[in-house]
């Protein structure tokens, strides 16, 4: 190989690190929190004490870095857009502070930390939640809440939230989730949305926790 190679291959590495080190540079990534306003006003308590289960998130939605969708339909992402924290776990807490800030109920993310169990059980599947290329954030999917006792009401009901925005920048996407999540958690305070209410029919067993005698 000839030193004027030599010196190429050298060059090109030398700008392929250059561009590694901009990609990597921790000035460049920006860093999104989930963080919803305050409530408005308060609504009556409807669940009482309730473990959230963690939030089904869609994939994408999931993922470390900030989802947009675009006119073309494809669901892009840059790595240089970040959210702050897990997108579950984030989703998860945040969802169950709106919930008790909005109704007075003690709604807490799993596992449930309190000696006496609770009441009810929520559990949250979201289906989108993505900032689409309308310039709007679309968050829908189900949510369920479940009462074992003989005669508990257990609801499966649905969400479709739309929450204008601005433009598509990711901080316009963080601030449309978090407002999207508000929303979210007054109708899951009330127990609204189109869906079933069913009645737990049978009584669970009062002996089912106790440890065999012998």
């Amino acid at each position: 190989m000839t030193l004027l190679n030599y010196m190429r291959i050298g060059t090109l590495t030398g700008v392929g690190l250059l561009a590694l080190t901009a990609c990597s540079n921790p000035e460049k990534t920006a860093r999104y929190l989930i963080d919803p306003p305050p409530a408005i006003g308060q609504v009556p308590n409807r669940l009482g004490t309730a473990e959230l289960k963690d939030v089904s998130l869609p994939g994408y939605a999931s993922d470390e870095e900030v989802a947009y969708q675009t006119p073309d339909g494809a669901v892009r992402s840059s790595p240089r857009n970040l959210w702050a924290d897990n997108p579950e776990r984030a989703f998860t807490l945040t969802l169950a502070r709106a919930i008790s800030d909005a109704s007075g109920a003690t709604v807490i993310g799993e596992p449930w930390p309190l000696a006496e169990p609770p009441q009810r059980v929520l559990e949250v599947r979201v289906e989108r939640a993505l900032a689409q290329a309308n310039n709007t954030y679309r968050l829908s999917g189900r949510y369920f809440v479940s009462d074992d006792r003989g005669g508990g009401t257990n609801h499966a009901r649905n969400f479709d939230i739309v929450v204008p925005m601005q433009s598509e920048s990711p901080g316009q996407t963080a601030a449309a989730a978090s407002q999207a999540i508000s929303l979210l958690a007054q109708q899951i305070a009330t127990l609204s949305g189109p869906g079933r209410t069913i009645a737990t029919q049978t009584q669970p067993d009062p002996f089912a926790d106790l440890e065999p005698l012998f």
